[in-house]
């Protein structure tokens, strides 16, 4: 093997390795991307104030194309939070706004099950503290049955029910 074709191997074995294909090396929106994501990597996923919203650190470099990476990656301008100070990103995907809007009507629909435990708890103790034996028996079988409906909905973990429940027992015998 002579010199010239060890020193070919070498440098292709080093350019094969350690840099990417040339089309993508030398394409402004490939480059635009790879520094918003390293920037991303650096900042623990966050991104610097900036055309592109994002919070943290200092500002990155007006970068051309950015706005067409975010686009093609399936992102609307409008809800990315631009202009909020942190960086908020939904799909146009149909799919996802609707996996999104089911987990919101969830979270909501959970926390009416956790504020209406708190709303029996807070007129269980009241009741308990005014002394109305009939009102507090009331108050904690509206309790006890809460606890289990959100329990079988998935809203609140078993353990946290029955952690709950006693508690109204304990607070119920006074």
């Amino acid at each position: 093997m002579n010199a010239d074709a060890a020193a070919d191997v070498a440098k292709n074995a080093a350019w094969t390795t350690s840099r990417p294909r040339p089309a993508i090396r030398d394409s402004a929106v490939a480059n635009a991307k790879i520094a918003v994501l390293t920037a991303m990597r650096r900042r623990g996923g966050l991104v610097a104030p900036g055309p592109w919203g994002g919070v943290g650190g200092t500002p990155l470099p007006d970068v051309p194309g950015l706005v067409s990476i975010w686009a093609r990656a399936g992102y609307s301008r409008a809800r990315r939070g631009e202009g909020r100070g942190f960086l908020l990103l939904m799909a146009n995907i149909k799919s996802q706004k609707k996996r999104i809007a089911r987990a919101e009507r969830e979270r909501l629909e959970n926390r009416r099950y956790t504020s209406k435990i708190k709303t029996y708890f807070r007129r269980l103790e009241r009741a308990v503290a005014d002394g109305d034996g009939g009102a507090a028996d009331t108050e904690h079988r509206e309790l006890v049955q809460t606890i289990d409906k959100a329990v079988k909905r998935g809203a609140l973990h078993r353990n946290a029910g029955a952690r709950k429940k006693s508690r109204a027992s304990r607070l119920r015998q006074g």
